[in-house]
């Protein structure tokens, strides 16, 4: 019972320390760590892997030095009492080892392949239920049930061919044990009746031949658990082992950023280090603090490639970015990014209350400084239709919202921060021509000292903007003001 209880406790809190671990690290990485791996595969990594750890663990705490030392004095039992009929054992146990190895070499790279199934039908899952709303507006409920009931088969069929293999080290324990027994029983036989070897000795023999029998059984099971769990602990301890790229190794954690002004000083960055091409290619750039900054360029120009440097989402891989007169590398990436707020081209909104949304930008923000980064945002025009107002529940990802809503949410969480560089990624796309221009107008009066950097598609949303940045794949292609522009661009 206390065994049970012991590794039952243990083996939990190895689970539990796993996962807490795998996720604080997560939290570290930066957008590049992240692009290595899917969601998809996190989550499995931190579910089913460590579950086949946690399992495996509870069978090796329970039985690792059980089992060992009764097959260890055992063996040594029989041998004083059985004579040369112990002598077997040494034939059956190299027989047992090689067909154990031989079994564990061919499953190991098997259950490999079978928990890659698992990341890929994770995957389809997770991109089925979060897109459920075009599945069903474009009737493809059959084209999914159909991907999925592929990608489960395939993962079924690996399953099958792996546990296949492990399956067949029973049949060989099973007939060497039988044998052994066979063999036993046929020498032990004429031994008693030449006389050579007492009943009650062979009795006694049978007994720890059981013995050796089992262990040998639970080591086997041991083993072929393990194999499973290395597959998995080896996935765990890619994430566990992964460094983030971004760090504060070199900053200066007293260091403050003064004001919003930015610099590119010979900026180079690309996404693949063996990539032969540059997603940004020499980029220049002086901005000064409160300056509205409009960016514009065709679709993969590499406008938000840009902005992200700015915040160390990304780092320039030649070159360097400086915001408030000093290199981005030198701040604290938490003083950094608290210091230049972001909304994202994609909006993510948490499940909770809109006032929990909200406050994500500062989690002190008062009544007041909520109402006023709303009306900035035009939050306030829908606010009130809202069935509880700032305490209504929007939902998993604010399915309560609409677009445009969700991207004046954001924006208000963001300006929440008060920040000194706010950067718009495309993040009015969604809004209508005279909320877009409220929103504009509204910036030029209530953040005279923040920097503005909007990047978006309509050029009537940047035309008043101090500078326009026209973008042409990962180059500069042109900058000034629109009237100029318009003769020279």
């Amino acid at each position: 019972v206390l065994a049970g209880k012991f590794a039952a406790e243990a083996s939990t809190g190895l689970a539990g320390n796993l996962r807490d671990a795998m996720y604080e690290n997560i939290q570290h990485f930066s957008f590049s760590n992240i692009d290595k791996y899917s969601t998809a595969g996190l989550v499995t990594r931190m579910t089913t892997d460590v579950t086949n750890v946690q399992m495996a663990y509870m069978m090796i705490i329970r039985t690792a030095i059980r089992c060992p030392l009764m097959l260890v004095f055992a063996f040594v039992m029989a041998f004083v009492m059985g004579g040369q009929m112990a002598f077997i054992f040494l034939i059956v146990a190299p027989i047992l080892g090689f067909g154990l190895f031989a079994v564990i070499r061919k499953v190991m790279p098997l259950f490999k392949k079978v928990f890659h199934k698992y990341d890929v039908l994770n995957n389809s899952i997770q991109e089925n239920i979060k897109g459920i709303r075009v599945v069903k507006s474009f009737v493809r409920e059959d084209y999914e049930k159909q991907k999925f009931d592929a990608r489960n088969t395939d993962l079924r069929r690996a399953s099958e061919t792996a546990f296949g293999r492990v399956v067949i080290n029973m049949p060989i324990m099973m007939l060497v044990i039988y044998g052994s027994i066979i063999a036993i029983m046929w020498f032990g036989g004429h031994m008693v009746d030449s006389g050579t070897l007492e009943i009650g000795l062979l009795t006694t023999f049978f007994t720890y031949v059981g013995q050796i029998l089992v262990s040998l059984m639970m080591v086997s099971m041991i083993f072929m658990m393990l194999t499973r769990s290395v597959a998995c602990g080896r996935r765990i301890v890619e994430v566990l082992d992964e460094t983030p790229d971004i760090n504060d190794d070199h900053c200066d954690t007293t260091a403050r950023v003064k004001d919003g002004s930015i610099r590119f000083d010979h900026v180079y960055f690309k996404y693949d280090p063996n990539s032969p091409e540059w997603n940004l290619e020499d980029i220049n750039l002086d901005i000064e603090a409160g300056q509205t900054i409009g960016i514009i360029g065709g679709t993969g120009s590499a406008k938000s490639t840009l902005v992200q440097l700015i915040p160390r989402l990304y780092e320039a891989t030649k070159g360097s970015v400086s915001v408030g007169g000093r290199d981005v590398r030198r701040y604290s990436m938490e003083h950094l990014r608290d210091s230049c707020a972001m909304v994202l081209q994609k909006n993510t909104l948490f499940s909770g209350t809109v006032r929990e949304n909200l406050l994500w930008g500062n989690e002190n923000a008062t009544q007041e400084e909520i109402e006023q980064a709303c009306r900035i945002a035009c939050v306030d025009e829908f606010i009130d239709r809202l069935a509880n107002g700032y305490d209504t529940d929007l939902g998993q990802g604010g399915v309560n919202v609409s677009g445009g809503q969700k991207q004046r949410l954001c924006i208000a969480r963001a300006l929440l921060k008060k920040p000194k560089v706010l950067i718009l990624d495309d993040s009015t796309s969604a809004v209508d021509m005279a909320t877009d221009a409220k929103i504009r107008r509204a910036f030029a009066t209530e953040l005279k000292k923040t920097t503005k950097i909007i990047i978006a598609q309509r050029i009537a949303s940047v035309c008043d903007a101090d500078q326009i940045i026209v973008m042409d794949d990962g180059k500069i292609s042109a900058v000034g003001k629109h009237e100029d522009l318009m003769e020279s661009s």
